[in-house]
C-alpha cells in the first residue's frame, strides 16, 4: 500500500456548517428517515405546545396531516414570545425554530419529552423544505416563513390577532425521506398514551390527505391510568374478577409521583405497561417495584387465610401475571436512564416507593373483598399450573440423570411445593 493511499492529515477532515449535519445524518436526530422519522420529527414540534397546556398555560392542542403532506400544529397558549423576553422566560420565535435544544419547558417531573431525544422544533426545521410560523401574541398576529433551518423572511406583523396561540406547520424535504408518509395510527397511539398519563391533557389528531377518507380523534382520559386500564383490556373488561385499583402518591423519598392502576381479567397473558416522565420503558426500577409490591401482597394474604403454609415457598413475581393488566407510571424529577434510548429506569429509591405503595394498596383491597380475593389467587394458581404442564417434557424423553435422579420423580417432587397447593377450598 503506498504512502499516498494511507496519509491522513488535515485535508481529510470534513467540516459541516450550519445543519449540514443534520442533513447528512438525520437519524442521529429523530432515529430514521421512514415512517418513524417523521412521525419524531411532529412530536418535536409538538413537545411545546404539550407542556402548554401540562403548564396551565393552554387548554389543547391540534395536529393536522395536510391534504399536501405537511403537518400542522396549533395550541391556544399565549402564544410564543417573539424577542424572548416574555414572563416564561424562554426564547424567542427564530429562536426556538434555528437553534438546537432551545426549549421552554420547565424541567423535571412536569416537562414531558415526545421526540426521540428531545432536540426540538429546530432539527424539524432543518429537515424540511419549509415551515411556516404563526404566533398571536397580546392582540398582534406575528408571520414568518423558515426554510432547511433557516429563516426564508423576517418576522412580520399580519395585522390583529383573535385570541392567542401558536401555529406551526412544515412539510419534510422529500429529498431526505423520500416517498415516506406519516402513519395516522403510529401518532393516535402515542398521543393517546400521553392523554392517558396526564389527565389534563386534550389532543386533536386529524387526517386530511384524502378527502373522502378523513379521519379525527379527540383523546381526553379524566381518568388517566385507570381509563388506560380499561382501554388495554379491550372488550374483557366485563369479565374481570375485580375492580379496577388505581392510585396516585407523591413520595419524597423519590422526588416524585406515581400513578398506578391494574387488575386481573380473563384475558390470557399479560397486559404490563410502564412509563417514566410519560416515555414509555421497557422496564426498571417502577417495574420492578410494581411486581415485588404484587407478589409480597398476594403471599401475605394467602398465608393468613391458610392458603400457603410455612413450607409453601412465596408467591414469585414472576407467577402473578396470569390475566393481569396494568400502568405503572412514574414522574421525577430526577429521572436517571440507563443507556441513551431511556428505556430502563435506574433510579434506585423508585423501586422501594412504588413496592410498598402497591404492597399496601393491593393488600387492603384483598381483606376488603374476600370473595374476588379467593377468585384472584386461585387465578394465580392455575397460571403456574399451566405453566409447569406447558413446560414438561414428553413422557417418551425421560430418563435418568447423572445424578440418578429420575425426570418423573423430579416432577413429582416439584409437584409439591405451591404451584400443585394442597387441597384448597376451591378444590373440593
Amino acid at each position: 500500500m503506498s504512502e499516498e493511499s494511507t496519509s491522513y492529515d488535515a485535508s481529510n477532515i470534513q467540516i459541516l456548517d450550519g445543519w449540514e449535519a443534520v442533513r447528512k445524518r438525520p437519524g442521529m436526530y429523530i432515529g430514521s428517515t421512514s415512517e418513524r422519522g417523521l412521525r419524531h420529527m411532529v412530536f418535536e414540534v409538538a413537545d411545546r405546545a404539550v407542556n402548554e397546556v401540562l403548564d396551565g398555560r393552554a387548554a389543547s392542542v391540534d395536529v393536522t396531516l395536510t391534504p399536501d403532506g405537511g403537518v400542522c400544529v396549533a395550541d391556544d397558549g399565549p402564544g410564543i414570545p417573539i424577542d424572548g423576553t416574555g414572563p416564561a422566560g424562554g426564547p424567542g420565535l427564530e429562536a426556538l425554530l434555528t437553534q438546537m435544544q432551545a426549549g421552554t419547558g420547565a424541567g423535571g417531573r412536569h416537562d414531558i419529552t415526545l421526540g426521540f431525544c428531545g432536540v426540538g422544533p429546530a432539527v424539524v426545521n432543518a429537515l424540511s423544505q419549509r415551515m411556516t410560523a404563526e404566533v398571536r401574541r397580546e392582540g398582534v398576529r406575528w408571520v414568518q416563513d423558515y426554510a432547511r433551518g433557516v429563516a426564508a423572511t423576517p418576522l412580520t406583523e399580519a395585522g390583529t390577532a383573535t385570541g392567542s396561540g401558536t401555529t406551526i406547520a412544515f412539510w419534510p424535504d422529500a429529498d431526505i425521506f423520500g416517498a415516506a408518509e406519516f402513519s395516522f395510527d403510529g401518532l393516535e397511539e402515542r398521543f393517546r398514551e400521553l392523554a392517558f398519563l396526564n389527565q389534563g391533557l386534550e389532543i386533536s389528531l386529524t387526517d386530511l390527505r384524502r378527502p373522502d377518507e378523513s379521519r379525527s380523534v379527540r383523546l381526553r382520559f379524566p381518568g388517566g391510568a385507570r381509563d388506560f386500564v380499561v382501554f388495554l383490556d379491550g372488550h374483557a373488561a366485563a369479565s374481570a374478577p375485580m375492580d379496577t385499583i388505581a392510585f396516585e402518591y407523591e413520595d419524597s423519598r423519590m422526588a416524585g409521583v406515581m400513578e398506578v392502576a391494574f387488575r386481573w381479567c380473563s384475558c390470557p397473558g399479560e397486559r404490563v405497561r410502564s412509563f417514566a416522565n410519560s416515555r414509555p420503558t421497557i422496564n426498571g426500577t417502577h417495574a420492578v417495584g410494581f411486581r415485588d409490591g404484587m407478589a409480597a401482597a398476594v403471599t401475605a394474604y394467602a398465608r393468613k387465610q391458610g392458603l400457603l403454609t410455612a413450607t409453601d415457598p412465596d408467591f414469585g413475581a414472576d407467577r402473578i401475571g396470569e390475566g393481569l393488566t396494568a400502568v405503572v407510571s412514574v414522574k421525577l424529577d430526577r429521572p436517571e436512564f440507563e443507556g441513551s434510548t431511556r428505556g430502563v429506569l435506574g433510579n434506585a429509591e423508585v423501586r422501594d416507593c412504588v413496592g410498598q405503595a402497591v404492597q399496601d394498596h393491593l393488600g387492603r383491597w384483598l381483606k376488603e373483598d374476600p370473595e374476588r380475593a379467593a377468585a384472584v389467587i386461585d387465578r394465580i394458581i392455575q397460571g403456574a399450573r399451566k405453566k409447569l404442564t406447558d413446560n414438561e417434557p414428553p413422557f417418551r424423553s425421560r430418563r435418568r440423570d447423572r445424578q440418578g435422579v429420575g425426570r418423573a420423580d423430579a416432577r413429582s417432587e416439584f409437584r409439591s411445593s405451591a404451584i400443585q397447593p394442597r387441597m384448597r377450598p376451591w378444590d373440593q
